[in-house]
């Protein structure tokens, strides 16, 4: 049955089926595309909760570890070193086992990492338990991309901002619930982080059952014709322009993403507002991305220039930075909409990736390149963000450094953004 499966994605071995074989494939392909659209949603769920369900927590955390302020910085840097260094090794371990096992494998590590992390004491525990579960979320931050672009090559933008409104979904869900679930919970702070790791449980299961099907295990029929047409290998990826610009971009948003994640909650906390009001604001900045994550990719994948929407996300997180400083209390809400709105170039830098390569085989190298370039860029934004405020005493500079780092993404987004394919650039 797999074999008759894998002949139908392609079109020379389906003209040769006979028509009686064919009633007996297609209701298999549409259950199975089903369950691949169930399994991008419930990973997409579960990438964000390990970093935004600390943020509200942060405070309550830092004094249960012993955590200086520099420490808990690196702490938030944790998310991007792990994403780069893990996000590298995507693409072999996917050609190996297949994309749909290395993320039903990341899901199974998210779900142990969670369940673990508060209850191994310490700093180092700690740090260890959420490296395991960030490298869960760095295959499968790498591999979304590549999985959409081979199940649905033609809906590239639908697809993305599906599983990008799952994704800001999750994030919210955690940043909003955690405090509450903690007070519900017995107000054990351990036991607020560890219940998201059995929504990652259940993620793994749609992955079990789709690993056996051919279309997510190592590439063969479905990608020869990708092959023939992908760059050589001899051409490396790092001399486009497109590539390092989609990486640059991708970079200085995560830096602006995690700063947010990490640290909002207790710039609102500093200014007077409550720990559960703190984490419903990062709600709401994450919740943003629920409606304007399926908006954006769609609108994107229609334009042939995708600059003019850097270039509107860029200024609105200007704006929310400027208010952010001048009355953070005040205007909270406000300022928690517009950086939701800045934050959403996370699913335009998705969407980007599938559409700045004409293959499956060159999105699974832009994704790597783009990703894994990208986050190494994020590292020092969230620890020096902590380093500032630590010996400053105050969030001035913080903030100040916040904004300045947003005209550097508005000009590299606007250059990644051009009609251009990495392909053409390596010819």
């Amino acid at each position: 049955m797999a074999r008759d499966e894998t002949r139908t994605l392609n079109p020379a071995a389906e003209a040769s089926v006979q028509p009686r074989t064919l009633p007996q494939t297609r209701p298999r392909s549409v259950w199975v595309t089903r369950l691949v659209v169930v399994g991008l949603v419930l990973a997409a769920l579960n990438l964000r909760p390990a970093i935004t369900s600390l943020g509200p927590l942060l405070a309550e955390v830092r004094a249960g570890l012993g955590m200086s302020g520099s420490v808990a910085g690196l702490l938030t840097s944790v998310p991007p070193l792990c994403f780069a260094l893990f996000g590298l090794t995507a693409p072999r371990l996917a050609r190996r086992f297949g994309p749909g096992a290395i993320v039903c494998a990341g899901m199974a590590a998210i779900a142990i990492g969670l369940l673990i992390r508060p209850y191994l004491g310490g700093t180092a525990g700690f740090l260890a338990a959420s490296a395991l579960a960030l490298m869960g979320i760095a295959v499968s931050n790498i591999l979304m991309p590549v999985i959409v672009k081979r199940w649905f090559p033609d809906r590239v933008g639908q697809m993305t901002g599906l599983y990008s409104m799952a994704l800001a979904l999750g994030t919210a869900l955690a940043a909003a619930a955690t405090v509450p679930m903690t007070r519900a919970l017995g107000g054990s702070w351990q036991t607020g982080l560890a219940v998201w790791g059995t929504l990652a449980a259940v993620a793994v299961l749609p992955w079990l059952v789709l690993t056996r099907h051919p279309a997510t295990r190592a590439p063969r029929t479905p990608d020869a014709p990708e092959r023939a047409s992908a760059p050589a290998p001899t051409l490396s990826i790092t001399r486009s322009r497109t590539a390092w610009a989609l990486a640059c971009f991708f970079g200085l948003q995560a830096t602006a993403a995690y700063i947010t994640m990490g640290w909002m909650p207790q710039i609102f906390r500093d200014a007077g507002v409550s720990a559960g009001t703190a984490g419903v604001l990062l709600a709401v900045t994450m919740a943003m991305g629920i409606p304007l994550a399926f908006v954006i990719p769609r609108l994107a994948s229609r334009m042939r220039n995708q600059g003019p929407i850097v270039v509107a996300l860029g200024l609105s997180g200007l704006l929310g930075y400027a208010g952010l400083y001048l009355a953070p209390a005040s205007g909270a809400w406000a300022w928690a909409l517009l950086l939701g709105v800045s934050n959403c170039a996370f699913p335009l830098a998705l969407t980007m990736i599938g559409m700045r390569a004409k293959s499956g085989a060159g999105v699974v190298r832009l994704s790597a390149f783009a990703q894994s370039t990208g986050y190494l860029i994020s590292i020092p934004g969230p620890l020096l963000v902590g380093v500032l405020y630590q010996h400053s005493g105050s969030w001035g500079l913080p903030i100040g450094l916040m904004a300045g780092l947003m005209l550097p993404q508005i000009v590299v987004g606007v250059l990644a953004g051009r009609n251009r394919t990495i392909e053409d650039e390596l010819a």
